[in-house]
């Protein structure tokens, strides 16, 4: 039983409670990046949440094979194989959402989420419990990043996922989509916004 409880946290303390990005304040770049619109802002929440959950599997099988000296270059070979393959995925099957994604699946080699999870549970827990934490952990930091999206692309585009979804009628009556909300900056106050929110609700982290 004692366990089940343990995964069972494992899993869903990064949701709120532990999440990365609004708790830890880790993959902050991502999201300033990827959250323009929903869109890529899932995919690269799904892209995270694989190469996450399959890294921590993979460095947790050889954990006891790795000499301590070459852990982290090990880990970073794993990562970006990884990310290879679902750099090759997107796009031969969403070729134009990897355009729009550019650089940035490139640039989950280096997201601290993943180098963080690796060194600290992976290297120290069995497959099961490491594959539940990339689980847990990359659909945190996916979370925060559909939430971000979603709030930049309705009020700076009227628009989700592409569809317009602000009546004409609001803009034939003088509503103006927000054009600052699809700047970088925006993206850091609505995480802010995010954290005030989250805070209120969990006062235990509000002394940390």
């Amino acid at each position: 039983m004692a366990e089940k409880i343990s995964n069972k946290s494992v899993l869903f303390n990064p949701f709120s409670k532990n999440n990365p990005v609004i708790v830890q304040v880790l993959g902050i770049c991502s999201v300033l990046a990827v959250t323009v619109s929903l869109e890529p802002a899932i995919v690269m929440g799904m892209s995270v949440i694989a190469v996450l959950a399959f890294a921590n599997v993979i460095i947790s099988l050889i954990r006891n094979t790795i000499p301590t000296n070459i852990r982290i270059i090990v880990q970073l070979v794993v990562v970006a194989g990884l990310v290879v393959i679902v750099d090759q995925l997107l796009k031969a099957y969403t070729y134009d959402v990897s355009k729009q994604l550019s650089v940035f699946i490139s640039l989950i080699i280096t997201n601290c989420i993943l180098m963080g999870r690796l060194e600290a549970f992976a290297m120290a827990n069995k497959p099961w419990p490491s594959f539940l934490d990339g689980i847990g952990n990359g659909v945190g930091y996916a979370l925060i990043l559909i939430i971000v999206a979603f709030f930049r692309e309705l009020l700076g585009s009227g628009t989700l996922l592409g569809f317009q979804v602000v009546p004409q009628w609001c803009y034939d009556h003088g509503y103006v989509n927000n054009g600052l909300m699809i700047l970088p900056p925006m993206a850091l106050i609505v995480v802010g916004c995010i954290i005030w929110v989250h805070r209120s609700f969990n006062k235990d982290l509000q002394d940390e």
